[in-house]
């Protein structure tokens, strides 16, 4: 898909925007046994001039800026995935989806590669967490209530 692949005639919302004013959904998520999760929703953002490092740095920003975050501020946030795609099916795991590691774990390293080149399109959701935490987590996903 390119910034001119977008359909305005009959759009769905992840194709009635252009790649470059994309609405994106950024799951902050504090503790995964606890399911302590904070939305930030990116709007009119660049999916094809902004890497994986950019978007987090951009969230770890608004986490560190904004007060509503505060409590969400202890965390080093290392590891963005994506959680579900607009139109596509949900997990049943309210914090993350264990699926597809490989393929949904966003390449922190790669500066070159864009947001757009993942998949990612408008109205899609991502997790951001510690990536030792969701090892854990995933390793023996226990609930826990307060």
């Amino acid at each position: 898909m390119t910034s001119m692949d977008y359909d305005s005639a009959e759009p769905l919302t992840s194709t009635g925007r252009p790649l470059s004013y994309a609405t994106i959904t950024v799951r902050v998520i504090k503790s995964f046994p606890y399911r302590n999760v904070k939305n930030i929703i990116m709007k009119n953002y660049d999916l094809q001039k902004k890497s994986a490092k950019d978007l987090l740095n951009d969230c770890v920003q608004v986490i560190q800026n904004d007060g509503s975050y505060r409590p969400y501020r202890n965390v080093e946030y290392d590891c963005l995935k994506i959680y579900t795609h607009a139109h596509g099916s949900k997990t049943v795991n309210l914090v993350i989806n264990f699926e597809k590691d490989k393929e949904q774990i966003l390449d922190m390293q790669n500066e070159d590669k864009k947001l757009y080149q993942y998949g990612i399109e408008n109205e899609t959701e991502i997790s951001l967490f510690k990536y030792n935490d969701y090892l854990e987590f995933k390793s023996k996903p226990e609930e826990k209530w307060l």
